[in-house]
């Protein structure tokens, strides 16, 4: 009898627990649908101007109608976060991104992208740090596109670096107390730079579209660009950005 007892209180307890517990499943897809369907409001971003031009930090310019521009604004929340993604996740993340689905229409996002980020981060304030950090990205990209004898990928990063600078900027530290890594970065420096020259070099040797003394100039306008990215990065952020972009952009097989 004791143990028919415990087990009718085990059926007993598994019964109530049964009718008792919350649909987790549901209780979750219902706060994660509310989380989705809401959009701040961001008309104080609206323009009063019939047509809004912005031009990018490469002279690139987009050009939009008062409406065309608030109604951006309104569906695209993510431009104004406080903490934003980077320019990939906010684009591969937003759903809502019908005028920007085409090669062009995302690198036109990366440019929006940009121009608001931008406004938070001070155009003026970091003006230089913005500079050297477009010609690092650039000088990387041309790198590569010298390996590969072009291609529209090269083109289009072009124009989406304003992006990836931009969220470098936001990126970089504002104050002496937020610089962790403060050793020297002048060997770690040297073997980024000499991992780039070995780069041309055993490219070189299987090209076979520049021959002679075509190929010796060529490995030296290639080299330049590397002389050009050890005089750029000066400090332990500008190596970290140089490297994140390099590896997080360039892969071939």
């Amino acid at each position: 009898m004791k143990t028919v007892f415990i087990i009718s209180i085990f059926v007993l307890l598994s019964c109530n627990n049964q009718t008792t517990q919350p649909d987790i499943k549901q209780s979750f897809d219902a706060v994660t649908q509310v989380d989705k369907s809401y959009k701040p409001d961001n008309s104080k971003y609206h323009t009063k101007l019939d047509t809004v031009i912005i031009a990018s930090e490469r002279g690139d310019t987009l050009k939009y109608a008062k409406s065309d521009f608030n109604s951006i604004v309104d569906k695209h929340p993510e431009f104004f976060k406080t903490y934003p993604e980077n320019p990939d996740q906010a684009y591969f993340n937003e759903s809502d991104n019908v005028e920007f689905r085409s090669e062009v229409g995302q690198d036109n996002y990366y440019e929006l992208y940009a121009f608001f980020l931008k406004q938070m981060n001070g155009s003026e304030k970091y003006a230089q740090q913005r500079k050297k950090l477009l010609n690092i990205y650039s000088d990387i990209n041309l790198l590569f596109e010298h390996f590969e004898y072009g291609g529209t990928y090269f083109g289009h990063q072009s124009r989406r670096i304003s992006g990836y600078v931009e969220y470098s900027v936001f990126l970089l530290p504002k104050k002496k107390a937020d610089i962790e890594k403060t050793y020297n970065i002048v060997k770690q420096k040297e073997f980024y730079i000499r991992s780039l020259r070995q780069l041309i070099d055993d490219e070189s040797k299987i090209d076979f579209n520049t021959l002679g003394v075509n190929k010796i100039q060529r490995n030296k306008e290639l080299n330049k660009l590397v002389d050009e990215l050890d005089r750029l990065i000066t400090d332990n952020f500008y190596l970290r950005r140089a490297q994140e972009f390099h590896y997080g952009h360039y892969e071939y097989y």
